[in-house]
């Protein structure tokens, strides 16, 4: 399984003028029409063919570099690896807290 070289909300920035519900096809569409780079359309067409009810849905399906944008710390990414996700959800975008030291840390 391959990335693609560009992040969720990148993604998510091309999706400016759809109408959810949004299925695979509309989104490809909208973001063709918008300008989208290569990479974000590349990134879509690898989404699970769904209907998706906002963007956050797509944001969590779109299968982007895991180092991306989202700033996880390595017991984040653990966490993540080790919770399970729904169907096509790429594992470096689902939900996550911080680690109660890191927690801890920030409230100092």
């Amino acid at each position: 399984m391959s990335h693609a070289h560009t992040s969720a909300r990148e993604v998510v920035g091309a999706l400016g003028e759809v109408d959810f519900p949004a299925g695979k096809e509309e989104l490809i569409d909208a973001a063709k029409t918008a300008g989208a780079s290569s990479e974000v359309i590349k990134a879509l067409r690898g989404i699970p063919a769904d209907d998706y009810a906002n963007k956050e849905e797509v944001a969590h399906s779109v299968r982007v570099d895991p180092d991306s944008d989202l700033g996880h710390s390595r017991a984040q990414q653990a966490q993540q690896a080790r919770k399970g996700g729904k169907p096509g959800q790429s594992q470096h975008l689902r939900d996550t807290s911080k680690p109660p030291v890191q927690e801890e840390l920030e409230d100092r």
